[in-house]
């Protein structure tokens, strides 16, 4: 074997390791003519005498900095202590100048650079003006009043030939703004589920169904006020049997026009329901406007006699009837929650109705909470009057006060012990106060009672059978 060690000749390693002198055995003890090559023992500094020497202290600053900024492939370097990045880089930091993501040493590189080239210089300046398209600080949908004031101006040139009555006012808007928000869905949110939800007794109630069935819904109960109208009914042949011996409910009327259009879509009740919507506030404006009366809290029903001839006709919800002002308010009420229900489901914003609308709704839910409270106490679900008889028709009652906070707030007195008693602070018992837009959730029965936000004083079983009748309003 080889008396080589594990190093070969020549390799600087071993000679500078002092071990060997790069050459085998055989040579090293065969010519003693050459003296071995064998080190000198190495003498310490602190042995002689000498001072130490100062090793030199590296730039603490200048280490970090490299650690911290490892030298890009493609900068070069141009002057002591600072780099360059070459034209195709700063040409792709453009988008990122414009949009203020650069670093400061970026930004400073690419600002010198825009001034000595006037092609990255045009092209900075577009991508800065995408930029403020981008960020608009104003909101891209258009104002909601903007119909409003279109209209208001067209009508100071050219005044309608049949004005729509103020009182019909509020069911024209809300189907209008509706009907703008179907018209921005897509078609496949038309099956988009919808839960409708009411208040039944003490409890909550809902049923499923989708988009064009909330609008099939409007159509059908809509049907009875154009059937009051002597308007074609939409439910045609399907309205047969759809009530009792005191007539056709909106809920019956409902489920007929699901049974008999299969599950309907948005070419087949869309158009049905706004054209439907169209020939009622038509009709009423043709007729005049008349005052159509009211009904409720303050005994204030009209007979008909100023305006037409004839009384207006009262619409038949089944149970109960409505003067056709009162139902017209109603259906702009419906139209308006329902509006919430489908856009809920479908993510889109929706907002309450105008302020003078809205206290219109407002009023209508207050004038009927006597006639509500009556039904529910016949029925077990309220307490009973604290008279030993009712109160005589328009005489003084014990009452609660409903005072309704927000632009379409006011206040209402409530009378507790008969329907048509009026209200009465004398004898007021009770004070509740909550939001106007609160209070109409609650009278759907997107609220329960127990739930609402409510300022109270006074009655508390006075109070809870008003907040439950408010919500006993509420159906399907």
């Amino acid at each position: 074997m080889s008396g080589a060690g594990p190093y070969e000749e020549g390799d600087e390693h071993f000679e500078e390791g002092g071990g060997g002198d790069g050459r085998s055995g055989n040579e090293e003890h065969g010519d003693s003519g050459r003296s071995p090559r064998i080190p000198m023992p190495r003498v310490s500094v602190e042995d002689s005498g000498l001072p130490l020497p100062t090793p030199e202290q590296p730039d603490k600053q200048s280490a970090i900095t490299q650690l911290a900024e490892p030298t890009e492939p493609s900068a070069r370097p141009e002057s002591k202590g600072r780099t360059v990045l070459e034209h195709h880089v700063l040409k792709s930091l453009l988008g990122a100048w414009a949009l203020a993501a650069c670093s400061a040493q970026e930004t400073a590189a690419v600002e010198e650079h825009l001034g000595g080239c006037g092609d990255c210089a045009e092209e900075a300046l577009r991508l800065r003006d995408a930029v403020g398209l981008l960020h608009r600080p104003e909101s891209l949908d258009l104002d909601p009043g903007l119909r409003t004031r279109v209209l208001a101006s067209c009508l100071q040139r050219r005044p309608p030939r049949f004005p729509v009555p103020d009182w019909a006012a509020p069911y024209d808007a809300e189907t209008a703004r509706l009907d703008a928000l179907l018209q921005d869905i897509g078609d496949s949110e038309w099956d988009a589920p919808v839960r409708l939800r009411w208040f039944d007794g003490e409890d909550a109630a809902s049923r499923r169904t989708t988009v064009a069935g909330v609008i099939a819904h409007l159509t059908s109960v809509d049907g009875l006020v154009a059937v009051a109208l002597g308007l074609d009914d939409p439910l045609g042949d399907a309205a047969d049997g759809t009530g009792d011996g005191a007539g056709p409910t909106p809920e019956a009327r409902t489920e007929a026009y699901w049974r008999s259009a299969h599950l309907p879509r948005a070419g087949s009740v869309r158009m049905p329901w706004r054209e439907q919507t169209h020939a009622l506030v038509r009709t009423v404006s043709v007729a005049g406007g008349a005052d159509t009366g009211g009904t409720g809290a303050r005994g204030t029903d009209t007979d008909g006699s100023e305006g037409t001839p004839d009384a207006p006709p009262a619409v038949s919800y089944g149970d109960f009837e409505l003067p056709l002002r009162d139902a017209l308010l109603d259906r702009a009420f419906e139209c308006w929650i329902h509006a919430e229900d489908i856009a809920e489901a479908v993510d889109y914003p929706y907002e309450p109705p105008a302020p003078r609308h809205l206290r219109g709704m407002i009023d209508l839910a207050a004038r009927m909470l006597p006639g509500m409270l009556a039904v529910r106490r016949r029925a077990g679900l309220a307490s009973p009057a604290r008279t030993r008889h009712l109160v005589a028709a328009g005489r003084p009652g014990r009452s609660l006060r409903l005072e309704i906070e927000g632009l379409a707030g006011g206040e209402w007195l409530i009378p507790l012990d008969s329907p048509g008693a009026v209200g009465s602070a004398e004898h007021e018992v009770a004070h509740v106060a909550l939001d106007g837009v609160e209070f109409c959730r609650l009278a759907a029965g997107h609220i329960a009672p127990r739930e609402a936000a409510v300022g109270q004083v006074g009655d508390r079983e006075a109070i809870r059978d008003v907040l439950y009748a408010a919500a006993s309003l509420s159906r399907m």
